[in-house]
């Protein structure tokens, strides 16, 4: 009987290591199994933005060809200035103002009476938005939508006032880096709007092989 029981005991040990052993074996196959099968899922991404919202390219173009102001330098500054419109308000803590930020008496022009300092000025707006007074005192603003107004809050007379004003600072004879220099004083604002008339220039390029959207923009 002793002998019976020894046996039966080893018995039952050789097959919990049997199955010891198969566990530890087939434990990284389970695991591989499980890690191929949630690796294989596609991946939910948010859908990229477009470079440049689609509305404004005409708008940029016209003013290109009315002023000989490359396109995708408009939509460089207006992307730096107020992110395409999108900034809430587009008021400066200075009193730039708009879709481009002018200030008032570069939009109605620094001869203006009211004029000194960094450009806030006492200006109506009956007086800021009348493109007769704006040419009296050879300022920037222009009515390009044919209403009779010069509205820095209105996208199309706010694009072609910045063509306007980047035409005349050397931009139309393809002096890029003066006229964005005049445009804000400063050396990283050049830098930052470039950086965007880098990737913009080569829009329509990347749109037509199909690769706008493969491009990401620093936010």
């Amino acid at each position: 009987m002793k002998k019976i029981s020894k046996k039966i005991k080893s018995n039952k040990n050789q097959s919990k290591r049997k199955r010891i052993v198969l566990l530890i074996f087939f434990l990284p196959i389970i695991f591989l199994l499980i890690v191929a099968i949630y690796s294989s899922r596609p991946e939910q991404t948010e859908p990229e933005k477009p470079l440049i919202p689609e509305e404004f390219i005409p708008i940029y173009k016209a003013a290109e060809n009315k002023f000989g102001v490359p396109w995708y330098l408009l939509a460089a500054i207006h992307r730096v200035e107020t992110i395409f419109s999108t900034m809430d308000p587009m008021l400066s803590p200075v009193g730039a103002e708009g879709h481009m930020q002018f200030m008032p008496c570069t939009f109605v022009g620094w001869s203006h009476p009211t004029c000194t300092d960094l450009g806030q000025g006492d200006i109506p707006d009956e007086e800021k938005m009348n493109p007769e007074t704006i040419a009296k005192y050879n300022g920037y603003g222009i009515d390009a939508n044919g209403d009779g107004i010069a509205d820095p809050w209105n996208i199309e007379d706010a694009i072609f006032s910045a063509a306007n004003f980047l035409a005349k600072s050397g931009a139309a004879n393809g002096d890029i880096h003066k006229a964005i220099f005049a445009y804000n004083h400063s050396d990283q604002y050049v830098e930052d709007v470039m950086y965007y008339v880098e990737i913009y220039k080569n829009y329509e390029r990347n749109a037509i092989d199909g690769l706008s959207t493969g491009i990401k923009e620093t936010q």
